[in-house]
């Protein structure tokens, strides 16, 4: 290797081990929050859980959740972009909220787009279109099928206005022309229990709480919305396969901090939650629960969260979600 490729070589190492050393030093003997937007249970809160103690190791502190729901994750996030920018409060995020719930509540006083920073992808969390097997609905096809029968009146659950059930659930009604109405619930748990007991007619229910009923067989996977098969589901087809590639669009989340954390603080940031997904046990666990690796490096995430997010908010714009 030539002497000063070398030496810009070490130079970077580094610097990278210096920003996870000031990272652990900063936060020595404090706590650092993890604010979930959303209910208890959830998938964005035990992705969050399983991460607190391989993130609390590389920040050199305690991770404490800290679930504060309601208002499609605004809330949450309002409170983590108006808290002190010091690196020790955060917010587990999805691109939905970072792409759509501006669309969907354009009178709220802040952007996430411009108001907080990524520091970490957590992973992809795909969504299982399921109906109930009292049905007799088998395959997508005859879903459509019934959709679009004279007088037929459908109706999808979502998890609320811009969660991702709602985002594909519109996304496939204007993929198939199949009119059905949403029905919002306050959370996955609400709109499992009613899905369940068969009075809602198809949901794209979370991969993490549909793998156990698809399995006891109490709900019937017709597709996946992920790029590939699940090895979870693997006898479920991609909408994709199905001839609906429109909507392959893959739904992540990420760890964001307020806009004002100073940039060495965030470069840390990174570092160590780049260095926490990448926890063997950490990977383990929500592969378990259905969670697709997705790795951002450090240095390309504000690039992929743009990215997607411009990708995000074209497509809801072009089937037409908007303020209710």
């Amino acid at each position: 290797m030539h002497q000063v490729t070398r030496w810009a070589w070490v130079a970077a190492v580094l610097a990278a081990t210096l920003s996870l050393q000031a990272a652990a030093q900063s936060g020595a003997g404090k706590t650092t929050t993890l604010v979930v937007p959303f209910a208890a249970a959830g998938p964005t809160d035990f992705i969050a859980r399983l991460l607190a103690r391989p993130l609390g190791r590389e920040l050199g502190t305690q991770v404490i959740i800290d679930n504060r729901p309601g208002a499609s994750g605004n809330i949450g996030a309002k409170q983590v972009m108006a808290s002190k920018p010091d690196g020790l409060t955060l917010v587990h995020t999805t691109i939905a909220m970072q792409a759509i719930n501006p669309l969907m509540y354009p009178d709220q006083d802040f952007n996430p787009a411009r108001d907080l920073v990524p520091v970490g992808i957590t992973g992809a969390l795909p969504n299982v279109l399921v109906v109930h097997p009292s049905s007799g609905i088998k395959t997508l096809a005859e879903l459509v099928a019934k959709g679009k029968q004279k007088n037929a009146q459908l109706n999808f659950a979502t998890f609320g206005p811009g969660s991702s059930p709602h985002f594909y659930g519109t996304l496939f009604g204007k993929a198939t022309q199949v009119a059905a109405e949403p029905i919002a619930y306050k959370g996955s748990g609400d709109a499992a229990k009613d899905m369940l007991a068969g009075r809602i007619d198809y949901m794209f229910d979370s991969m993490t709480t549909a793998i156990a009923n698809v399995k006891a067989e109490k709900l019937v996977a017709l597709a996946i919305t992920s790029p590939q098969r699940s090895p979870l589901l693997p006898d479920v087809p991609t909408l994709k396969e199905l001839g609906y590639g429109t909507a392959d669009v893959n739904f992540w989340l990420m760890l964001q901090v307020p806009a004002k954390t100073p940039p060495e603080m965030v470069k840390g940031l990174r570092q160590a939650v780049s260095k926490a997904v990448q926890d063997p046990e950490y990977k383990q666990n929500v592969a378990a629960r259905g969670v697709d690796n997705l790795y951002v490096a450090p240095d390309k995430l504000d690039a992929f969260v743009a990215s997607e997010t411009r990708k995000w908010r074209d497509t809801a714009l072009s089937i037409g979600i908007k303020a209710e």
